[in-house]
């Protein structure tokens, strides 16, 4: 993961310029994540939060959330922008919360850069500090196949639905929705699953 944290802190400015904002994502997208993670009691966990505008975005909806990520100026950014908000330094692959702590887990575009193998490791984990009935939103590039790709900052792989549907049901968690849009000139095909954790 220090590959992935040094690839993203050397473009850290241009990608908060780009993607940054909550203007900038899109309002289907948006709406997904509100309805599995607005209403959840307990804290929210937004893991690889970038620039914060996410995290910012559940708190401004009442939601216990705090953004982790492993880049310090993407950390340093969302605290100056978001002063009100819960933002630190961390890695989803170690993460310090305690079993069965968090209520919700946004993995917005986070786990794309893990290789498959890695996958299953970092679920797990994301298991162990979920409660029971919490609920995990993913989401991730979609393909026809599992393939990895050159993502504009570093290696990223895309998935089946089905299939990523199928490794979070190894991990103990059951989709509830998913939201897919096709690729077009500009942008891959998206998907997005929520899927709660069973007891």
């Amino acid at each position: 993961m220090e590959q992935v944290r040094d690839a993203y802190a050397s473009v850290a400015d241009l990608y908060i310029s780009l993607f940054g904002t909550i203007e900038q994502v899109p309002a289907d997208d948006l709406a997904f994540i509100e309805r599995h993670l607005s209403i959840r009691p307990g804290t929210v966990l937004d893991l690889g939060c970038g620039p914060g505008h996410l995290t910012g975005h559940l708190r401004s909806l009442g939601v216990d959330a705090t953004g982790i990520d492993p880049v310090a100026g993407f950390i340093a950014h969302a605290k100056a922008t978001h002063p009100d908000g819960s933002y630190r330094l961390g890695s989803m692959n170690s993460l310090d919360a305690g079993e069965g702590s968090v209520a919700g887990i946004l993995a917005w575009y986070s786990l794309i850069h893990l290789p498959p193998p890695d996958l299953d490791v970092v679920l797990a984990g994301l298991r162990r500090v979920m409660a029971p009935g919490g609920t995990l939103v993913a989401g991730f590039v979609h393909g026809e196949e599992l393939s990895a790709f050159d993502h504009k900052v570093v290696t990223a792989y895309r998935w089946p639905v089905d299939e990523f549907s199928a490794r979070l049901a190894r991990a103990g968690f059951t989709e509830v929705e998913r939201l897919q849009r096709p690729g077009d000139d500009t942008q891959r095909p998206q998907a997005a699953i929520a899927a709660v954790l069973g007891s």
